[in-house]
């Protein structure tokens, strides 16, 4: 295969990732969004974690709501946790780094606070977890991954969401899971601010 097919494959794939990601993800995406909503609107926050490309993820998605997506607006509660090199250090030196991101939500989390679980495999230890720490503080949790979701899909409740991206390969899943945070940015904005 020459490079140029191989770019036009790259393409090809993310499209058709896209195209069943939108049947699959259409309704859960409405419901992080009213989700969402509901904890900004009572004054309560969001934080987010992951790992890798899905910490970028994380980071990313915390600045769309605490600077502005596309529209001027108030900005909005959202944390990445992992932006402290301080605390990630500091909590992987001393306790190990399984619980990097469940101390910082044992620390900030609060009853109505939102957790937004990043993992492409949905197996990352450090963010299952922070989930059950969520769990215990009587946060929401909306989770985003893929294949099957893996471990993180089987500790969710009714009142969580599970952003699974249908999809195998990792750059198919995290191109799906970029689109899917600016979709939760767009609508977050127009229903708060529009």
């Amino acid at each position: 295969m020459n490079i140029i097919d191989l770019v036009k494959q790259n393409f090809t794939q993310s499209i058709e990732t896209k195209q069943n990601a939108q049947a699959a993800l259409a309704e859960p995406i409405t419901r992080a969004i009213e989700l969402i909503v509901e904890a900004f609107s009572s004054g309560h926050k969001m934080l987010i974690c992951g790992n890798g490309g899905s910490a970028a993820d994380a980071q990313h998605f915390a600045a769309e709501f605490t600077g502005r997506y596309e529209m001027e607006r108030t900005p909005l509660p959202a944390v990445a946790l992992t932006t402290d090199t301080s605390a990630l250090t500091a909590i992987g030196n001393d306790y190990g780094f399984d619980v990097v991101f469940s101390k910082q939500v044992e620390a900030l989390g609060q009853a109505g606070d939102i957790l937004y679980a990043i993992s492409t495999s949905g197996n990352s230890l450090n963010v299952l977890k922070a989930m059950e720490v969520a769990k215990a503080r009587g946060m929401n949790i909306i989770i985003m991954v893929g294949r099957d979701g893996g471990k993180m899909a089987k500790l969710l409740s009714d009142s969580d969401v599970n952003l699974c991206v249908p999809a195998e390969r990792t750059a198919r899943i995290q191109e799906v899971h970029l689109l899917t945070l600016h979709t939760i940015c767009d609508g977050v904005d127009t229903v708060m601010f529009k």
